[in-house]
């Protein structure tokens, strides 16, 4: 296992984050101030409603004054809004909430210090992805075992037909990343991904660098019944698997995903059925956070 240290406290960086809307009214007061609530010194947040008729847009007249940006107008689609919203911001992290999901208290705070500790990170992502019920009630935090660029290809964080999303899942709502990253991988979300430009996104980065899992919860995805992912389960499973193929990776079988779930990260390695994943993870006697393999 190999470890790095940081010591020293940087500059926070600028959050770039965007949440993309439409008649999400229901949820959407709570989603803004879960970010808004935090009070982040350096934080671009732009809201992008896609002309709702419910009370969304009185919802962000209200926040208006904290906001870099905000609009109401019909788009052509959540990833369309979403590659809209980033081109109004110009910080260095980035990330986007859906109008129904929620940030914890110390999400940014968490975020920008990471990566103004350890430059060479890349990205982030949650390896305890929370989930809120309907109300915001925490329902469930399932741990994963890190990020490997194997494992990537392995499949190993496609979604499977009645699993949690917690398994084997890369968080959207818990990954933010750095811009100069985002510029590389193309500077845009495939809006030809309907629903799966998130995993096509997560695809892109790993052929560039390590998602880096971190040992806290990040954020949470909200279960409501109307929410896409409920409704259109399976066809995002198609296309995850599709943008998995097209990037020369081939799903392995489910007993080879349970197998992996139910051993240690350590023995996982030791067998050869997973490779070491950075981690950043707080070590309370130091009193700093480190960056390892393991």
């Amino acid at each position: 296992m190999s470890t790095h240290t940081s010591t020293s406290m940087p500059p926070l960086p600028t959050i770039s984050l965007v949440t993309p809307s439409y008649n999400q009214g229901a949820w959407l007061d709570a989603t803004m101030r879960s970010v808004l609530d935090q009070r982040y010194p350096a934080l671009q947040y732009v809201v992008m409603d896609g002309g709702s008729t419910d009370q969304s847009v009185a919802t962000i007249e209200r926040h208006a004054p904290a906001l870099a940006h905000w609009q109401s107008r019909p788009d052509s689609g959540q990833y369309d809004a979403i590659n809209k919203g980033f081109a109004h911001t110009d910080g260095e992290i980035m990330g986007w909430l859906n109008s129904d999901d929620l940030h914890t208290p110390w999400t940014l705070r968490t975020v920008g210090e990471l990566f103004a500790r350890f430059p060479e990170v890349e990205c982030i992502s949650s390896l305890f992805p929370l989930f809120w019920d309907t109300d915001g009630g925490l329902t469930a935090c399932e741990p994963l075992q890190g990020f490997s660029r194997r494992a990537m290809l392995a499949g190993e964080f496609l979604p499977t037909a009645g699993s949690s999303y917690a398994q084997g899942f890369i968080q959207q709502e818990s990954t933010f990343w750095r811009r100069s990253l985002w510029e590389r991988a193309g500077g845009a979300l495939d809006v030809t991904q309907t629903l799966a430009a998130d995993f096509a996104l997560w695809m892109r980065f790993s052929a560039l660098t390590d998602v880096v899992g971190v040992t806290v919860p990040l954020a949470g995805f909200r279960r409501q019944p109307m929410q896409r992912t409920a409704t259109a389960g399976e066809t995002y499973r198609r296309q995850a698997e599709a943008c998995l193929h097209a990037a020369g990776g081939v799903r392995h079988g489910t007993w080879g995903s349970r197998l992996r779930r139910q051993l240690t990260s350590r023995w996982q390695a030791r067998l050869g059925l997973r490779d070491p994943a950075a981690q950043l993870r707080y070590d309370p006697f130091a009193a700093q956070w480190r960056l390892e393999r393991r």
